[in-house]
């Protein structure tokens, strides 16, 4: 998982796809946003979908998606066609993540309304709807996705009702950031007790988590990667510091200690992880996390 307002120029994206492929990732799902947010707020973006059309084009394997697409950015009919085109040129490997949306700041610079929270919550759940029908349902909208009976759909959401309601009806699976284990147990319930209120079996609407990740080989390896994140998102503080102040929904350390912290997210429900590494730059970190810490997980 890329943040890809951070500044990500195209050389990066296609050194961080192939990568990710060579290593044996399973998928690269990037942010879409328009405006930087971690490194100061100076970074800025290529389109989400026009860069993941780019890298379907030069990519074999991967899969590729975004988490999440606000629903603020785009009519749905434009954000269905886009997901559609990229399933195309993939030859049917993309995802669509799409949430409400939450940063104003970027929305005040590019003159998109923001909304109230409300007003995006309900248009999450028309967006939905509208992007399902036209992928599944109308005959007059052509082409449909190579996927059948459609790319698979992600809400991302906290376990509120307002994500929650959509995603039972219309989604594939639930996607959440931030999360500690207990907050993620408290959503997998959440999710299950929606699902059976809704006639829908819970195991057909997985949990997935979005979270940090810095991985090393041993303390020296990671010690490494750690001063890298340092340099960028901690100015001035150490790597003893940056380790101490970890927030429990942090995956950091060797491989082995990140692996049993995943494996403490799978046993309360979550089914897929969404590794973030944040500095880009670094693809060491990329090919550590499929060649070393995949297997390590099983």
């Amino acid at each position: 998982m890329i943040e890809g307002q951070e500044s990500v120029a195209w050389e990066q994206w296609t050194a961080l796809a192939r990568t990710a492929e060579e290593a044996g990732i399973e998928a690269l799902f990037r942010s879409d946003h328009y405006f930087g947010i971690a490194r100061e707020g100076n970074g800025g973006s290529l389109d989400a979908w026009m860069s993941l059309a780019g890298l379907a084009a030069t990519t074999e394997r991967i899969r590729l998606g975004t988490l999440v697409s606000p629903v603020t950015f785009r009519p749905a009919s434009v954000l269905a066609k886009e997901v559609v085109t990229a399933d195309h040129i993939s030859g049917g490997r993309v995802e669509l993540g799409i949430g409400a949306g939450w940063f104003e700041a970027e929305h005040v610079l590019y003159g998109l309304p923001f909304r109230t929270a409300g007003e995006r919550v309900a248009l999450l759940a028309e967006q939905l709807e509208t992007i399902l029908r036209q992928w599944t349902e109308d005959g007059r909208i052509q082409p449909k996705p190579v996927q059948q009976p459609h790319p698979p759909v992600i809400v991302g959401g906290s376990g509120k009702g307002g994500t929650v309601g959509p995603a039972v009806r219309w989604a594939n699976e639930y996607n959440t950031t931030k999360a500690t284990v207990q907050e993620c147990r408290t959503i997998r319930e959440t999710l299950d007790r929606a699902c059976e209120a809704a006639g829908r079996d819970p195991a057909t609407l997985p949990l997935s988590m979005m979270c940090t990740c810095i991985v090393g080989t041993d303390d020296a390896d990671l010690r490494g990667h750690v001063s890298r994140y340092a340099e960028i998102y901690r100015p001035g503080a150490s790597v003893e510091e940056v380790l101490r102040d970890l927030s429990p929904d942090d995956l950091i350390g060797t491989v082995d200690v990140v692996a049993d912290r995943l494996r403490e997210f799978e046993a309360v429900g979550v089914s897929r992880a969404m590794l973030r590494n944040l500095v880009h730059e670094d693809l060491e970190q990329t090919d550590h996390i499929g060649r070393e810490l995949a297997p390590a997980v099983g």
